[in-house]
Parts: C-alpha cells; sequence; structure tokens
C-alpha cells in the first residue's frame, strides 16, 4: 500500500493541553469549594438567625409570640427553638452550579411565610434569605475565587 502520513508530534503542545486540562479540573473543583464556603456561610448565618438575633435577613425583628402561645412556653425556649428540632435541620447542600440552604422539615416554611395552621394563626418569621452581610461575605468569597483562592 502506498500513501502519505503525517504525524505532529509537539511536546510543548501536549504540556499545554494536558495543563489546560489540569486548570479546567482545578476550576471546577474551585467552583465547588466556593459554593461549600457560600452554603457554610449562609448555612451559619440562618442558624445564628435562629438561635440568637430572632429578626429576618433585612433586620426587621420578628413578631413576639402571642400571649396565649407565650404562656406554652418552658423556661429556655424562644421564638422559632423549642427544641432545637428547626436549627438542627438547616443545612446547604451545593454544586458547583448552585447553594442551596434551607430546612426539610414540613413545618418550616410555615414560619419562614407565616399561615394558618389548625386555628392558629402563624406570623411570618423569615429565617432564610441574605443579609446586607450575608451578601458581603459571598462578595468576598467570590473576589477570592476570582483572584485564585480556595484552591
Amino acid at each position: 500500500m502506498v500513501g502519505v502520513a503525517y504525524t505532529l508530534e509537539s511536546r510543548s503542545l501536549d504540556q499545554a493541553l494536558d495543563g489546560l486540562a489540569r486548570w479546567s479540573g482545578s476550576v471546577a473543583q474551585r467552583r465547588l469549594r466556593l459554593a461549600d464556603a457560600i452554603g457554610a456561610l449562609l448555612e451559619s448565618s440562618v442558624k445564628r438567625r435562629i438561635a440568637e438575633e430572632k429578626e429576618a435577613p433585612d433586620g426587621t425583628p420578628w413578631a413576639p409570640w402571642s400571649e396565649r402561645h407565650g404562656a406554652t412556653r418552658r423556661t429556655g425556649q424562644t421564638i422559632l427553638q423549642a427544641e432545637g428540632d428547626l436549627l438542627d435541620s438547616v443545612q446547604s447542600l451545593t454544586s458547583a452550579a448552585e447553594v442551596q440552604t434551607g430546612s426539610n422539615l414540613v413545618y418550616a416554611a410555615i414560619h419562614q411565610f407565616g399561615g394558618e395552621d389548625v386555628d392558629i394563626d402563624i406570623p411570618e418569621r423569615p429565617y432564610l434569605g441574605l443579609s446586607t452581610e450575608d451578601e458581603r461575605g459571598v462578595r468576598d468569597l467570590a473576589a477570592d475565587f476570582l483572584r485564585g483562592g480556595l484552591a
């Protein structure tokens, strides 16, 4: 068989392509680390809001207990914190493309948005969302990521 073949071998091109593949892989890994860092920041913020601050992300204080409901609370119980189940259920799920922070408890939504439960009106007490401080923290993490941090 007669024919012509041309083979290009270039160590520098191979090295450049290998480097590009490593860089691309490291970007994906860094994006996941960025999402994990943002998730940890938001999870911590939500838990602090429930345990200590007792206010919405915008700084609005939560509505106090009704007198009737307050009379049923034991010492040490505070708004949105009786046995600690809501606080313990807050978690962040992350991927390189998104961060979700919340709770999987059935009653978590009624506390966030308010509503009627049986014959009781429950006021909204937003605990999920971004505060100004959270936004600043996310921006700082993203800036660090863009500077090559979170390696």
